[in-house]
């Protein structure tokens, strides 16, 4: 979990006690725990391992294993094999149902300022910057990477220290009505939505579904909670409505005029953004190291939160400042593959990909300029849950890329096909469905200088499906004498290594 500044007397979060009395739970043994763990593979000694069962996996084959790592005690619905009854143990009726009732009593017992973040791209880098931003005042709890979901929000709500005091929160959702019952296990505050975009259309058939579904964050928040709003984006007035219906203040943030927190200016350069903005009437300058301008209006999101709540502006924009791009998420690297003063810059992007987002991405590599003898290359994975549309969003981001001055594009899965075919034939890379295949050419087709971007949709695995070219190109060995063979717009060398 995250944390920044202030510490407290006790790093406690649950005794034995508390926690059985938020589970109606019995317990074995006298503990307590400073953390919560549902993987062996993470845990740090002092957690309370919960042993959570899923459609493919039972947590309780591995409390054992947990208790031996040094888990101070486990949540259990069953003695586990292996495990005699005397060892620490928490014992409940299901599990599941007990990690939402340690979040509800979690929030119960809190005063701190409850910060939830939604949105259809965007929602867990406005997250970090959050945590960092209000962690600049006091003790911030945050998630850690995308526990937005059904387990993963009382997951973060139950690991919330009592004396913290401020709590951010990400809630995503993949259909209607997952939202709601988050949102009121979380109780915000302030509730903001990034944006909404055409994601997940496969299960809303309407972007202005999707709208209505995010808008159920604004269940959670009471007549005194703030909806901060993306201004510039054309659900803007739906989403507006629909929070007034819960009769909770809207404040906006965008380029739009009337935004409470507004863009002036955001130079994009190579190394980040520098950006100009007003804060309900406060001017600040500040910079970002990851590029981008809906990364700098998501920032504005972020202040403009830390302004209403109660945060220090000028401490989190100092915190802002620190960020450094997450892995995955558009997070450069440059890359020694023969000449150090020539190294290829590699954009990782892997983390998740929609329209939106792809061309937002499209932007930030054409911000930067090949180096000698280089080019900017897109290799690019299929974009998931598009619905019926989804060979037409495929083939629509020819132009952007055209635009973004790309020279060649590599693509990935039967959905790219159609971007693929859709290229002028001088952007053609190369097409595989098969991403591990085209991986295996990276190391023939890039030189020094080039600039190459990654990205795609996740998939069902740990890693992201795209994440074997960022491997493949880590891994590339040393290319000194290698040279694009027809010049900076050929099919880098394709028609030989094939």
């Amino acid at each position: 979990m995250f944390s920044k500044i202030k510490k407290h007397s006790s790093d406690v979060i649950w005794t034995a006690k508390d926690a059985a009395a938020a589970t109606d739970g019995k317990i074995n043994g006298d503990w307590s725990v400073t953390g919560l763990s549902i993987d062996t593979r993470t845990l740090q000694p002092g957690d309370l391992f919960i042993a959570l069962k899923g459609d493919k996996m039972d947590g309780h084959a591995y409390v054992a294993e947990a208790l031996a790592k040094g888990a101070a005690a486990a949540m259990v619905h069953s003695i586990p094999p292996g495990v005699h009854s005397s060892e620490k143990l928490l014992m409940v009726g299901d599990t599941f149902t007990a990690l939402q009732d340690l979040g509800r009593a979690a929030r119960a017992r809190t005063g701190a300022k409850i910060i939830a973040v939604t949105g259809s791209v965007g929602k867990t880098g406005t997250k970090e910057m959050l945590a960092a931003a209000f962690g600049a005042s006091g003790q911030a709890h945050a998630s850690k990477g995308s526990f937005n979901n059904h387990w993963g929000v009382p997951f973060t709500l139950a690991a919330m220290h009592a004396g913290s005091d401020f709590g951010i929160f990400e809630i995503g959702m993949n259909h209607a009505g997952e939202i709601t019952p988050l949102s009121q296990m979380v109780k915000p505050h302030i509730a903001i939505i990034t944006t909404v975009e055409a994601v997940h259309l496969e299960h809303f058939g309407t972007v202005e579904k999707i709208a209505d579904a995010k808008a159920e964050i604004f269940d959670g928040l009471d007549h005194h909670g703030i909806a901060v709003l993306n201004r510039d984006n054309p659900h803007f007035a739906r989403l507006s409505a629909a929070a007034k219906t819960h009769g909770v203040k809207v404040m906006t943030f965008g380029e739009h005029p009337e935004a409470d927190a507004r863009l002036e200016e955001c130079l994009l350069a190579t190394n980040g953004s520098l950006i100009r903005a007003n804060i309900l009437g406060q001017e600040v300058k500040f910079t970002l190291k990851n590029a981008g301008r809906h990364i700098a209006l998501n920032a504005l999101s972020v202040l403009l939160s830390v302004e209403i709540g109660g945060g220090n502006l000028k401490k989190a924009i100092r915190d802002l400042e620190k960020i450094e791009p997450p892995a995955g998420r558009g997070k450069r690297e440059n890359i020694n593959v023969g000449d150090p003063k020539n190294p290829l810059t590699l954009f990782d992007d892997t983390y998740n990909a929609s329209p939106v987002s792809m061309q937002a991405a499209f932007r930030v590599l054409a911000t930067v300029d090949p180096g000698r003898g280089g080019r900017r290359i897109a290799f690019l994975g299929d974009m998931y849950e598009l619905g019926a549309d989804a060979a037409r969003f495929h083939r629509e981001l020819s132009l952007p890329l055209q635009a973004a001055g790309v020279n060649l594009v590599y693509t990935s899965g039967s959905l790219m096909k159609n971007l693929y075919d859709t290229l002028p034939p001088e952007l053609r890379g190369h097409h595989e469905d098969d991403v591990q295949k085209l991986a295996q050419i990276v190391p023939d087709v890039l030189v020094p200088g080039d600039v190459v971007l990654v990205k795609g949709s996740r998939g069902g695995g740990e890693k992201p499906r795209m994440q074997a070219i960022v491997e493949a190109v880590r891994k590339m060995p040393p290319v000194n004498d290698k040279k694009p063979p027809n010049g900076p717009n050929s099919n880098g060398g394709m028609k030989n290594a094939l």
